[in-house]
């Protein structure tokens, strides 16, 4: 199954946005979410810092901010198509 990791902080208002927005598509689409918090981790914070939520299909990055679910079905269906 196709994992989307949100790479996020706590109380981030943006975050909770994306993971919205992704739930309200995850039983159309079928995917799973991993949430990683990068607060407390230096190599993540270092990496992502004030990008988040930083978006990643199956571990290929996708986006920062903000989700457009137009883009995000796009995305997935290419990744889809050339595993």
């Amino acid at each position: 199954m196709t994992v989307i990791t949100v790479y996020s902080r706590k109380n981030c208002h943006l975050c909770d946005v994306a993971l919205e927005s992704l739930e309200s598509v995850k039983t159309e689409l079928v995917f799973e979410i991993e949430k990683i918090y990068i607060d407390g981790n230096d190599e993540l914070t270092n990496k992502y810092g004030e990008e988040v939520p930083v978006i990643h299909i199956d571990g290929k990055h996708h986006d920062m901010f903000r989700v457009d679910l137009e883009r995000f079905r796009s995305s997935l269906e290419k990744h889809r198509q050339h595993q």
